[in-house]
């Protein structure tokens, strides 16, 4: 097998571009964070896998710090409870990892980012699913045709390539697009 970096660029610079394409949608999403911080809400987010990994960095950027010194804001990944994970997992199922840990720790007003490069994670989707009975916000960081979340989130940031890497790419750019909002 042989690896054609020229191609593999190629297709960054296609997802990244679709990044600039849905800029008003980020700038967007960046206001719905500051006024929920603002009233004391939380930011939750979850994924699988890399998605996943990109909950966990997004969370820790913003309890921590992006570049420059500012206050904590309150932002939780659901991927990282392993004895949580596991006990959900196994008493209700992989389905409800996400949406039982909502269940115990977030409050209407609050926002979930639900990340899946193809839209249709079944535990992401109960965990919009119960955003919504909740009024949690939901934010999609989707991929692909943004899948079964796509009509599910209320702000949906999707990158349309099929390529999971690419997509999440443009994922981590978006976050570190959002955690810049808070940079001011």
């Amino acid at each position: 097998m042989e690896l054609n970096i020229n191609v593999s660029i190629a297709a960054h610079r296609r997802a990244i571009d679709a990044v600039e394409g849905i800029a008003p949608a980020i700038v967007a999403v960046a206001e719905l964070l500051k006024k929920t911080f603002r009233a004391d809400g939380r930011v939750f987010a979850c994924g699988n896998g890399g998605s996943a990994a990109d909950a966990q960095h997004f969370a820790s950027e913003l309890t921590g710090r992006y570049e420059k010194d500012r206050r904590a804001y309150p932002a939780i990944a659901l991927t990282t409870d392993a004895s949580a994970l596991t006990a959900i997992g196994n008493d209700y199922g992989y389905a409800r990892v996400f949406a039982r840990q909502l269940e115990a720790l977030a409050r209407a007003g609050d926002v979930l980012i639900a990340i899946s490069t193809s839209g249709n994670s079944a535990n992401v989707v109960e965990a919009v699913e119960y955003a919504h009975r909740h009024k949690i916000t939901t934010v999609g960081l989707l991929g692909r045709d943004g899948g079964k979340l796509l009509p599910l989130v209320d702000h949906a940031l999707v990158i349309p390539t099929t390529g999971t890497g690419r997509i999440q790419e443009a994922h981590i750019l978006i976050l570190h697009l959002l955690c810049e909002a808070f940079e001011e």
